[in-house]
């Protein structure tokens, strides 16, 4: 991983959480009534781990004193 920047080495282990996660529900047994806490901790676990990753993913918009919303063209003077 010494080739990827910061955020591509952090989206890289995310997404291998996301498999990790995912193969754990895939081979969790079958329900016991009243007993599935440690399957939700597991769904929501996976849940928080896409989310970072779509946030690492996702286009930050700074406004600035030309660009005061997203989409805006470039003001020149």
């Amino acid at each position: 991983m010494s080739d990827l920047t910061e955020i591509e080495q952090a989206a890289a282990l995310l997404r291998t959480a996301i498999d990790i996660l995912t193969d754990d529900l895939a081979t969790y047994p079958g329900p016991v009534s009243g007993c599935d806490a440690q399957y939700t901790h597991l769904l929501a676990t996976r849940t928080r781990v896409r989310k970072a990753l779509t946030a690492l993913d996702a286009d930050v918009f700074i406004a600035t004193p030309r660009t005061l919303r997203p989409g805006a063209g470039v003001e020149s003077r």
